[in-house]
């Protein structure tokens, strides 16, 4: 039976980590400037995906900071988009970090702005054991944090789920290939007055957990990279969020796991957004 890591780091030990992340990453963007120089593939990562060359150079940092907080002592198994589970440590901690190094890599890729790191940490198999969670915005530079039970932040200020009350106002889409979406858009069509694509998952998720949007859905299933760290945030800011028709505790962290994700800022909001995903499947990628 795997037994809970017996001295985890703190919660401190993992945001300032994260912090050194994002420094290193920025100096990263920073000497990687232009489109061309962005579209350097290599290969396909763990995830599925094509990996570029610059999503495996800001996994690298991470993995970084992974090797100290090892070296310190923790012991833990990484899921992460390029490498898939890596092992630090003997196999007996239950202790899970799930990392995307660049949530919105497209964006990333053309240059625009809102793209994320992504980093939660987690006490056992499922969303319901995410324990806290970081997701830095390179675009806006704002921190999300969240720690389980304990609330969410923004920039160390007290994060909530409150939007100016007009119902759904402003919707997020991900997932945005055209022929995924259009179902999306038809059934919002008289239920909600705008849509915004932002690009970026986890950061889609933060807004509704900040009140930025009213609610969210993706044309395209959700990986636990994607999305362990903004659903904390999200749900430790009052709003609420469905995997499907999953109960959190059956949404796995594992890398193979797909499912589809809706948030809203209340149980109304909530219940629409799902009728109208219900009314438009999601196919897996």
């Amino acid at each position: 039976m795997v037994e809970p890591d017996p001295q985890p780091p703190a919660a401190a030990d993992w945001f300032a980590a994260c912090r050194r992340m994002v420094a290193a990453q920025r100096r990263l963007y920073a000497n990687t400037a232009g489109i061309a120089a962005r579209t350097e593939y290599d290969g396909v990562g763990e995830g599925g995906d094509r990996s570029l060359v610059i999503d495996r150079a800001a996994e690298e940092i991470v993995f970084a900071e992974l090797d100290a907080l090892h070296a310190s002592g923790a012991a833990f198994t990484a899921i992460s988009e390029e490498r898939g589970e890596v092992g630090f440590g003997d196999g007996g901690s239950a202790t899970r970090v799930v990392i995307d190094p660049i949530d919105g890599s497209l964006n990333a890729r053309r240059t625009l702005p809102s793209f994320a790191l992504s980093l939660a940490v987690s006490s056992g198999p499922s969303m319901a054991d995410v324990e806290l969670a970081y997701v830095f915005d390179f675009g806006a530079g704002e921190e999300f944090t969240a720690e389980r039970h304990r609330g969410a932040k923004l920039d160390g200020a007290e994060l909530h789920a409150r939007g100016p009350g007009y119902g759904l106002e402003l919707i997020g889409l991900e997932g945005t290939k055209p022929q995924r979406i259009l179902p999306l858009i038809e059934g919002l069509a008289g239920k909600a007055f705008r849509v915004r694509g932002i690009g970026s998952l986890a950061l889609t998720i933060c807004y509704v957990g900040a009140g930025r949007f009213d609610g969210m859905l993706s044309g395209r299933t959700a990986r636990s990279v994607d999305v362990a760290a903004a659903q904390l945030i999200a749900r430790e800011a009052g709003a609420c969020l469905k995997f499907g028709s999953l109960a959190l505790e059956q949404a796995e962290l594992g890398l193979d796991a797909r499912y589809d994700i809706i948030a809203g800022l209340d149980e109304e909001m909530l219940g629409t957004l799902l009728e109208i995903q219900r009314a438009s499947p999601v196919e897996p990628d």
